[in-house]
């Protein structure tokens, strides 16, 4: 087993240690948003959305991810000023009260930069720093880790017309270290760098399941990767299912993502799916987890 040389190394978010050779580790959604695809309307107001962060917390996320833009197919963008005014009230409420770091999913730099004021501890960029050229700066000056994720496009059209890749892994890959180069460029820690391939993202069914399907690819890259795929369309599209009908078809994408080498999973129903990440990496690992792990974090 050559795997372990493939671990990236320990990684401070907040006050949490990512050890990623232990286990894997869950990120909760929390979106903060009236048009998200699967859950958008239900936690726009502060305090829903703080007792669904409770909720994340106490079936065992590791950090929460909370975005006040919606990034579904289709969907427009929102100002600066609207994004702050969905997020900063619960990142600050969060910060003061969650055992867990918050992350912010935001491609700008000033919703970036005031949610790190506000106790934030992690920036999760689906643009991978090309929307907002400032956004860089700020993740730089506040040396917090970074996600940067692949994207065709953005994500009013990534889904509109053919979508056609020439090499699939290839050509994601070479954007994803390009991404790299680019944030490393900008005074970004190399070691803080987190990247995700971006399921659903200007991909097809079909590109969606060969992207879980040869994860490893990716390992090359020599960072951790985050794989989002919960209650997606290419699930829905598989088993003619709504959203919010799709737990044990995400269930089957986690399994096989931690199979092959997730480091990192962006899900909406945190207990099931810390369950199945766990199971699936002891199968990866051939070994049961140590003590600690199987109870809480």
């Amino acid at each position: 087993m050559t795997e372990a040389k493939l671990v990236p190394k320990p990684l401070q978010v907040g006050r949490l240690l990512v050890d990623f050779g232990k286990r894997p580790y869950i990120m909760g959604v929390l979106n903060v948003t009236p048009d998200s695809f699967s859950d958008g309307g239900r936690f726009l107001q502060p305090q829903d959305a703080l007792e669904q962060a409770r909720r994340l917390i106490a079936e065992g996320a590791d950090i929460l991810d909370v975005g006040g833009e919606s990034s579904r197919p289709g969907s427009d963008p929102v100002t600066v000023e609207e994004e702050l005014r969905r997020v900063l009230p619960v990142v600050e409420k969060l910060a003061n009260e969650s055992p867990v770091p918050i992350s912010i999913d935001t491609t700008k730099a000033e919703v970036a930069r005031r949610a790190l004021q506000a106790g934030a501890a992690m920036i999760n960029d689906i643009s991978a720093l090309r929307f907002d050229p400032r956004l860089a700066e700020v993740v730089a000056e506040a040396n917090v880790p970074l996600c940067l994720m692949h994207m065709r496009g953005e994500p009013k059209t990534m889904q509109q017309g053919p979508i056609v890749y020439r090499d699939l892994l290839r050509e994601i890959g070479a954007f994803l270290q390009d991404a790299m180069e680019r944030a490393q460029a900008a005074g970004i820690d190399r070691d803080k760098i987190i990247l995700d391939p971006g399921i659903g993202f200007g991909k097809a069914p079909e590109h969606n399941l060969t992207i879980i399907r040869r994860l490893d690819y990716f390992q090359r890259l020599g960072r951790p990767l985050l794989v989002g795929v919960s209650r997606k369309s290419f699930i829905g599209q598989i088993l003619n299912l709504p959203p919010q009908e799709r737990l044990f078809g995400t269930a089957a994408a986690v399994a096989a993502a931690v199979l092959a080498g997730a480091h990192i999973l962006r899900v909406h129903d945190v207990a099931a799916m810390r369950q199945v990440a766990l199971v699936a990496h002891a199968i990866r690992n051939e070994g049961l987890p140590a003590e600690e792990q199987q109870h809480g974090h």
